[in-house]
């Protein structure tokens, strides 16, 4: 990610278009980079669950409440990966956008919607948050 500041987002993109009221669930284990994108998520208007390290407490908070869309780390906290998690998000009907650091990856995520190389930038992540939430966001 290039950024948490959602203000360097070319103008038009930034006016036309937000997250407001999208319910976004985030699992990343490393700290900074989680709350990095919390931070940037929530400047667009999102409501964001987590950043949560492993698929135990990412299956607790979709219980809580059904996020539209979720951020995975294939890679989780003591070595997990996320592949069963990616799995049972996709059986509820959970669109899961993969982020990893691999530039190939172990295991194809074969029911992820997209997989977003890291480091990646705002604009990327936007282009793919935005025909998975455009429908929540304007209800």
């Amino acid at each position: 990610m290039t950024s948490p500041n959602a203000h360097n987002l070319p103008g038009a993109a930034q006016d036309s278009w937000d997250l407001k009221g999208v319910n976004i669930l985030l699992v990343e284990d490393s700290w900074h980079l989680g709350i990095a994108l919390k931070n940037l998520l929530k400047a667009w208007g999102a409501e964001v669950a987590g950043p949560v390290a492993t698929a135990a407490e990412a299956d607790r908070m979709t219980s809580e409440q059904r996020p539209a869309v979720a951020l995975v780390d294939l890679n989780l906290r003591g070595g997990e990966r996320a592949y069963d998690l990616i799995d049972r998000l996709h059986e509820r009907g959970i669109p899961v956008i993969v982020t990893s650091g691999y530039e190939v990856l172990p295991r194809p995520p074969g029911k992820a919607v997209a997989v977003l190389q890291k480091p990646f930038g705002e604009a990327q992540l936007l282009a793919l948050l935005r025909p998975l939430t455009a429908p929540k966001a304007a209800e």
